[in-house]
């Protein structure tokens, strides 16, 4: 093909939080279009090119950008916030471009998810808690419907994204035992990360009287406070559970 744009993700927010392949691409790219307040303004410091918000701007207009600046012989960076592969809307972006003869090439970032358990200092799975983690978001202007009340039966860690505002539906709707602990962390790894700690029941008052209305994840299941835990076999012998 005869271009190349890099999807890079620019991680959580915390600056440092990106690859060394993304700063490195950051560092030689002459065009940076990125996903508005989303990406923390430290990450763009990383480039000294020009800088497009997208924000507003329809999928035929982001494209057109980066043709236009591919055809005239420059490097062209599409910046995502965490991991390009989580709700990044890649897909139908590479789509297009693949009209235009324009190759795209990925680079994995650290998503906000995993800068939550990060925060919370634990795990996603954990011996005798869960071996599983779900990922959703709750329905919205882009989604009709959603599973949450079916998944949450399985009774596994579940990361919610995009629901700050919907917590107090999404608490009625899932089937967790009402003393579930619940984290809601706002802008993981950010400077200005909260955290709030509640349960199934009461998380959706205290993050009200937080004022925490949106950019924050949703982690519900037992990791968040680990109790009744099994060791792991990598460490040698199993132990009695830890409470």
């Amino acid at each position: 093909m005869a271009h190349k744009v890099f999807f890079v993700g620019s991680g959580p927010g915390n600056a440092k939080y990106i690859t060394v392949m993304g700063k490195e691409l950051l560092e030689q790219a002459d065009l940076v279009i990125y996903a508005g307040s989303l990406v923390n303004p430290e990450v763009l410091n990383y480039s000294k090119g020009e800088k497009v918000d997208s924000y507003g701007l329809t999928l035929d207009e982001t494209n057109k950008l980066m043709v236009d600046a591919l055809n005239a012989g420059k490097k062209v960076v599409r910046l995502h916030s965490g991991d390009p592969s989580l709700y990044g809307s890649i897909v139908e972006q590479i789509e297009e471009l693949k009209k235009f003869d324009v190759e795209v090439e990925i680079v994995p970032g650290v998503s906000s998810v995993f800068a939550t358990a990060a925060a919370l200092k634990t795990q996603l799975t954990l011996n005798n808690v869960t071996e599983t983690l779900i990922i959703t978001r709750p329905a919205g202007k882009t989604l009709e419907e959603d599973q949450i009340k079916e998944l949450s039966r399985h009774n596994a860690t579940m990361a919610v994204f995009l629901g700050t505002q919907k917590i107090e539906e999404i608490m009625k709707k899932v089937e967790y035992s009402p003393d579930t602990p619940v984290a809601v962390v706002y802008h993981a790894s950010w400077p200005d990360q909260k955290i709030v700690i509640g349960t199934v029941a009461d998380i959706a008052q205290k993050v009200k009287d937080e004022g925490i209305k949106r950019s924050a994840m949703i982690l519900i299941g037992g990791v968040v406070d680990p109790k009744n835990y099994g060791r792991s076999y990598l460490y040698g012998v199993a132990q009695e559970p830890l409470s």
